[in-house]
């Protein structure tokens, strides 16, 4: 099983990147894990919130393939302890088969078609942050729950 994580825009900002950049790397000792970054649109300036998150839908859907386990970070998702997500990503590999896309939509959200094409949603907090930073917090968290999976002493309770 191959765990991706798909973005809206790329991540610009320097310490945001570097972070990230930490993460996947840590991540690719448990597991065959990339990161696509879709460039923002042009011209969105002249166009209605809907309509970009239309558009952006199409191009996130075009990376994503039928057999994927498509689940969106959402603020509207489930909220897991970093516990409870270790367990659900154990269960995911345990059943083996799909491939994991974990998706994070641009600045207006997603469109209704991601929503219907989701197989679930995920929130990391109560509370907002920016889509760059986002995914630093996505990648330490999803190498929390490796290290948790593997009994490593990195998360403490």
């Amino acid at each position: 099983m191959k765990v991706s994580l798909l973005t809206m825009g790329k991540t610009d900002v320097g310490w945001v990147r570097e972070g990230l950049e930490l993460y996947v790397s840590r991540l690719s000792h448990y597991l065959q894990f990339s990161l696509k970054e879709i460039p923002e649109l042009k011209k969105a300036a002249s166009l209605t919130k809907e309509q970009i998150k239309e558009k952006e839908g199409e191009l996130l859907l075009g990376e994503i393939q039928p057999r994927d386990e498509v689940i969106l970070l959402d603020e509207h998702g489930k909220e897991l302890r970093s516990v409870e997500f270790a367990s659900w990503i154990q269960d995911r590999l345990s059943r083996g088969g799909r491939d994991l896309v974990f998706v994070i939509g641009g600045a207006y959200g997603f469109s209704s078609k991601v929503y219907e094409r989701a197989d679930g949603k995920v929130s990391l907090s109560k509370m907002t942050f920016s889509h760059q930073m986002v995914r630093t917090i996505f990648a330490e968290q999803l190498y929390r729950a490796f290290t948790i999976i593997k009994g490593e002493p990195y998360h403490h309770e």
